[in-house]
């Protein structure tokens, strides 16, 4: 844990920065999966506790920080796009600031290149340097010359937990609650144990005053956070902990992200089944559904094991969405193993499946493994796959036609047409506008594969 008393010195750092900072602007721009959306609101609240106002423009911001993901190769080129991009206005405006932060800033060769190609960029900071930003911040506006703030310690060593940093939320009815960071799995092809640590646990009662404060601030939609929940350790099981946070007053839908196979009990889903407020969304990541893949994955569970849990989930919580990732094109994944993926898909009947092309991630085992799949040939069976999960998810939405849904409006998309979430994390429009953060009752008219319409009733 973070000490309180360093809390307190950020604090007072951030304190003597206003008078600088008034009228300064900072653009926060967040790449990746949800933790890091979670990690981009603590980043925004320690900028504003600072003095700066948020901006989500970039001529008008005086700093601008990237929160990055390094999950695969095409996020990380999409951010050096970004940061190239850039140059030109740091030319301009010589007294703009920019930094790194996230994932990417904790790959060594990526600090290395940033350092070599992009000296414009004045600081990085890692996954577990957050409460610092107010130092940061201040020591950047007093020197010139890239910095960084990235520890140094083994992936099994560094890593830490603080409470009490300010978070600027960037909805005022959805947010997110991290309940535990870093990962002890060691997917063969993943990278994050690597960037962002080993697990480290929340407290339960820290958790649960933070949900607590937020369904007595009237917030609808609450996703608990961690790179595999289920191997949260506070005072309480992941289980224990989802019951009690789901006993707390007010009207609210409680979430979760992520779950692994191996770890998704029995005890998990009876708590689910029990207690409407949970929402009826389970996100549980298959990989691969041939057994020597997922042996060389180091996903420890077999194809027979997953689908045994996943009908499981399917069978005590039949109103449920069951959504998947999956990757296609593991190295020395053959066609007729391929094709058991896409047998489980058929089997199992996904709401959604987030399928991914398989991209090396260096540092990990996978990446040096011999038997690469050539990319024109990864294409080849993501589309093959991705026809046969869209016959599969009109499927599953057809049933929904005539049904009604309880919805979370999120206001109007950039089209002007109302829309929202149901308790399936499914998206729904309507015919009426709803404010957002408002529940409404709608009636299913329409069935798209990944989309549903109705009218409110």
């Amino acid at each position: 844990m973070v000490s309180q008393q360093e809390i307190e010195r950020q604090a007072a750092i951030a304190c003597s920065l206003r008078e600088t900072l008034a009228g300064k602007k900072a653009l926060v721009r967040t790449f990746g999966c949800q933790q890091n959306e979670a990690d981009g609101e603590r980043i925004a609240g320690a900028l504003l506790s600072c003095g700066y106002t948020l901006t989500e423009t970039l001529s008008e911001a005086d700093l601008v920080i990237l929160n990055t993901c390094a999950v695969r190769e095409h996020a990380e080129q999409r951010v050096l796009g970004v940061i190239g991009s850039m140059k030109k206005e740091k030319e301009r405006r010589p007294s703009m600031l920019i930094g790194m932060c996230g994932c990417m800033a904790q790959e060594a060769h990526r600090r290395q290149q940033l350092k070599a190609s992009y000296p414009f960029v004045d600081f990085l900071f890692g996954t577990d340097m957050h409460h610092r930003v107010p130092e940061i911040v201040a020591n950047a506006l007093g020197s010139r010359g890239q910095k960084h703030y990235v520890s140094d310690l083994p992936h099994d060593e560094f890593g830490e937990l603080s409470e009490g940093t300010p978070v600027q939320r960037s909805s005022s009815y959805r947010a997110l609650v991290t309940i535990m960071y870093g990962c002890n799995n060691f997917c063969s092809y993943c990278i994050v144990p690597y960037v962002r640590g080993r697990e480290r646990s929340r407290s339960s009662d820290a958790v649960l005053q933070e949900v607590r404060e937020l369904t007595e601030s009237g917030y609808r939609d609450i996703m608990l956070l961690g790179q595999n929940v289920n191997s949260y350790r506070g005072e309480l099981s992941f289980p224990q902990l989802l019951e009690r946070a789901a006993q707390m007053d007010g009207d609210y839908w409680l979430r979760f992200m992520t779950s692994h196979p191996k770890d998704a009990s029995e005890e998990l889903i009876s708590v689910m089944a029990g207690n409407d407020r949970i929402a009826r969304h389970f996100h549980l990541p298959f990989q691969s559904g041939n057994d020597r893949i997922l042996h060389r994955m180091n996903r420890r569970y077999t194809r027979e094991q997953y689908i045994e849990k996943a009908l499981k989930i399917k069978a005590a919580l039949p109103d449920a969405a069951l959504t998947s990732d999956v990757i296609v094109g593991f190295p020395t994944e053959t066609e007729a193993e391929f094709l058991e993926t896409v047998e489980l898909v058929k089997q199992v009947e996904f709401d959604m499946l987030f399928t991914f092309l398989y991209s090396p991630r260096t540092g990990t085992k996978a990446a040096e493994m011999e038997g690469q799949i050539p990319h024109e040939e990864q294409v080849r069976r993501f589309t093959y796959l991705s026809d046969v999960q869209n016959e599969i998810a009109q499927k599953r939405n057809d049933a929904y036609l005539g049904k009604t849904l309880r919805v979370l409006s999120d206001g109007e998309d950039a089209s002007g047409t109302p829309v929202g979430r149901s308790t399936q994390n499914k998206i729904v429009t309507f015919d009426r506008p709803v404010p957002a953060g408002q529940f409404c009752e709608v009636k299913i008219d329409t069935a798209k594969q990944y989309a549903l319409a109705g009218t409110i009733i």
